[in-house]
């Protein structure tokens, strides 16, 4: 294998509007506006036949290496169906950001009314690191987290 990094993560949404907004709140902008339809090429590498979209590629400001997210919803075909239940569902279960001030985000989000798991935690990973950490969902209920290291 000649893997050399990761791209992006893609994140799919009930209203594209509305989670934008949220991903914007987290420190992310829109970067690439994804074309409302594609080639049959396209088609066939995500496995569907014509299909209608709204979204983008937002990535977070400053960060490096970048972080980019692909923030799409899917117009036709149509799936309302909610994201994973809960964090220990087989498959990608959530997006873990790194922050430099866990606290502050915290009452940042509970004040923004976001829907947070608990309070941070911390775990050690040896006598003298560790991080601090917090899981939230977005606007369709995916899980997201805060972490901090020291």
């Amino acid at each position: 294998m000649n893997i050399t990094g990761m791209v992006h993560v893609n994140i799919n949404c009930s209203s594209y509007e509305r989670s934008k907004l949220f991903y914007k709140m987290l420190g992310f902008e829109e970067v690439w506006v994804v074309p409302k339809t594609n080639t049959p090429e396209v088609n066939a590498a995500v496995g569907m036949e014509d299909y209608r979209v709204n979204g983008a590629i937002l990535a977070l400001k400053d960060a490096t290496p970048p972080v980019l997210i692909d923030l799409l919803e899917w117009e036709e075909p149509r799936d309302n169906s909610p994201p994973y239940p809960n964090l220990y569902r087989p498959g990608l279960a959530r997006l873990a950001l790194r922050t430099a001030d866990i606290q502050a985000d915290y009452e940042f989000l509970k004040k923004e009314g976001v829907e947070i798991l608990s309070e941070p935690a911390t775990v050690m990973s040896n006598e003298k690191h560790g991080s601090t950490f917090f899981c939230f969902k977005d606007p369709d209920g995916a899980f997201l987290e805060l972490v901090e290291s020291f």
